[in-house]
């Protein structure tokens, strides 16, 4: 994915920002896809009869990005950090919602090789507030690691994309994709069995 240069998508949010509210009525068409990739993305690691759907996720994240004081991006990298970013808040506040209503652990998600290494299949699933919870640990401990994580597992970028958002060589979002892989795959193992 070589095109990290300004899209004209990121040239809308700038005008946006700029306080122009027309070229908000252009954006949506044009991130449209990319707002569909992430959000596929996120929901693939949710169990199959999770009740948020691809549609409604886009248009939440959607929502809550136009809500928000226009962001500052970049890039198509940086959009894609942004919106995973987004659908990753809005499927933790809907787990916690039907945890709360239901009591019976929520949604969930599978975490796979790339994050938990060696993962047997028939791996239970992982509670995606629990994921969550393991996340805002590590970025206590180390916010870079809990980047990488997110734009890495969650946005899908490659190593070269994670590290053009976050300002670091390749080598080192590497590095900190092992150790914070193996950080949470005992982080979540402990809450796991920790949940009552």
């Amino acid at each position: 994915m070589p095109d990290l240069a300004p899209l004209p998508a990121v040239e809308l949010l700038r005008r946006w920002r700029a306080g122009e509210q027309a070229a908000l009525d252009q954006l949506l068409p044009l991130v449209y896809e990319e707002l569909r990739r992430v959000a596929r993305r996120h929901l693939r690691h949710e169990q199959a009869a999770h009740t948020l759907q691809t549609t409604a996720l886009i248009n939440e994240a959607y929502l809550r990005l136009v809500q928000q004081s226009p962001p500052d991006v970049h890039s198509r990298t940086h959009f894609v950090a942004l919106s995973s970013h987004l659908m990753r808040q809005i499927l933790v506040d809907h787990a916690r919602k039907r945890r709360a209503a239901k009591r019976q652990g929520g949604c969930r998600i599978t975490l796979v090789e790339e994050i938990t290494p060696a993962a047997p299949s028939g791996a239970p699933d992982v509670d995606v507030v629990a994921v969550d919870e393991a996340l805002t640990r590590l970025t206590a401990l180390d916010a870079q690691q809990a980047r990488v994580v997110e734009l890495r597992y969650f946005g899908g970028l490659t190593i070269r994309e994670t590290s053009e958002v976050l300002g670091v060589s390749p080598a080192t979002v590497k590095r900190d994709w092992v150790t914070a892989r193996a950080w949470l795959h005992r982080e979540i193992e402990r809450l796991s069995d920790a949940a009552p």
